[in-house]
């Protein structure tokens, strides 16, 4: 009986700061003049730097400072937040206000002026991010006693502007060092976080193989204590997109010489019923989204980046195409071949389990078929090419008859006569 499968999909979260300072301040007291339309968002500026410095120098009390005081719920949470990040370490942390007015602040008797800022934190950890990990914050501002001090970090919540969520947010975080990895996690057993991390302290080596050339080759995994808390950490409010998901690689794709901070969060419900064998698929795909995140762009079709995942997770597992493919294997039984490469719609969450189970398979047999055709050699240099492409069909068409000697429409052909042969 083959063994359950469990899709694996890159989830792109994170993107790049943006623009300057917006001036316009949504000041519940009325409107501000021009001084103060200068001021305001310096001094909140200021607040943020002193509040960056006390996480950095992990000083409780300085941190504390920049909470208002009136606002006792929230204080208490940020008191739990700053204490559960006791066992991270931190190479950097700062805030950068992006822009004022930025949502609607509800209706409050009596208290000072309140502002409704965007906020980006920008965080890396040590010896193991080479880029920041940005993450939006929509924080409410008051004014008491002449000082600026955060009170909220739930108001724009309401207009769909939710503060993105942290593991330290969650609870205490654990840590787990291995050789290549670093496994945080919340409400986690120690043997649990230790085998994430001999996992993938594996399956750098065996991704480094696959993909030859430079990465950071160090893997940071997030380990939350339910499927509820990994939807969090994605930004997502419906954990049930999340259930049958064994794990998630976050990061930002693009071409640059610095490969942005990753993060692999695993769901503790999905991937503690894989077995042995499945675990390790899971890690080693979740890695090599890592290592080829930088060689990743708009242009690279899902069915390869997906695929190449896959191929090389499965590249020295010794297991048949038929087991590794059971959805396109009853397909093709029934004679429902297939007649198009998978394209992202077949990759979205809301496709179904089948559907996108053989979105999965069919990737991974087309960089499986290039790889028993052209070689892996030449598998790996069509994935870089691509992401020197223009993104749609004519950049990968191009890349293809440079890469493969082939158009689209005959690598086409020549893939469903593939998942015939090894499927049949």
């Amino acid at each position: 009986m083959a063994e359950k499968q469990w899709p694996r999909r890159r989830h792109r979260a994170g993107s790049r700061a943006a623009g300057g300072l917006a001036l316009l301040l949504a000041v519940v007291t009325g409107c501000a003049g021009p001084a103060a339309e200068r001021t305001v968002p310096a001094a909140v500026q200021r607040l943020l730097d002193a509040r960056a410095d006390a996480v950095r120098d992990r000083d409780a009390r300085a941190f504390l400072t920049s909470v208002d005081p009136g606002a006792d719920a929230f204080r208490d949470r940020q008191r739990r937040m700053f204490a559960n990040l006791r066992r991270v370490p931190l190479a950097d942390w700062r805030y950068r206000l992006v822009r004022t007015g930025a949502f609607r602040l509800p209706a409050e008797a009596g208290g000072g002026p309140r502002i409704a800022a965007e906020v980006r934190l920008r965080y890396r950890l040590a010896g193991y991010d080479t880029a920041p990990v940005t993450a939006v914050q929509y924080l409410t501002f008051t004014r008491r006693d002449g000082h600026w001090r955060i009170s909220s970090d739930t108001d724009g919540a309401a207009e769909g502007k939710p503060t993105a969520r942290q593991l330290w947010d969650q609870g205490p975080v654990q840590r787990v060092r291995g050789t290549h990895s670093l496994v945080l996690g919340t409400g986690q057993s120690e043997a649990r976080l230790r085998e994430l991390a001999r996992r993938a302290d594996a399956a750098v080596p065996a991704v480094s193989d696959a993909w030859p050339g430079r990465w950071s080759r160090e893997v940071v995994i997030e380990a939350p204590d339910s499927v509820r808390r990994m939807a969090e950490l994605l930004g997502s409010p419906d954990d049930s997109a999340y259930t049958g998901i064994a794990a998630v690689t976050t990061g930002e794709a693009g071409a640059s010489n610095r490969a942005p901070a990753d993060r692999v969060i695993v769901n503790p419900q999905a991937y503690g019923e894989l077995s042995a064998l499945g675990r390790r698929i899971v890690l080693t795909h979740e890695t090599t989204h890592v290592a080829t995140r930088t060689a990743t762009t708009a242009a690279t079709p899902l069915w390869l980046s997906e695929g190449f995942a896959d191929w090389t997770a499965y590249r020295t597992a010794h297991r048949g195409p038929r087991a590794a493919a059971p959805e396109l294997t009853r397909a093709v039984a029934a004679g429902q071949v297939p007649d198009r490469l998978p394209t992202t719609a077949d990759f979205g969450f809301d496709a179904g389990a089948d559907r996108l189970n053989r979105a999965y398979e069919g990737g991974w047999l087309a960089c499986r078929m290039i790889a028993d055709t052209w070689g892996e050699d030449r598998l790996v240099s069509f994935y870089r090419a691509m992401a020197k492409a223009p993104e749609g069909a004519k950049g990968l068409d191009r890349t293809m008859r440079k890469e493969l000697h082939v158009p689209t429409a005959e690598f086409t052909a020549q893939w469903r006569t593939y998942v015939q042969r090894v499927l049949g």
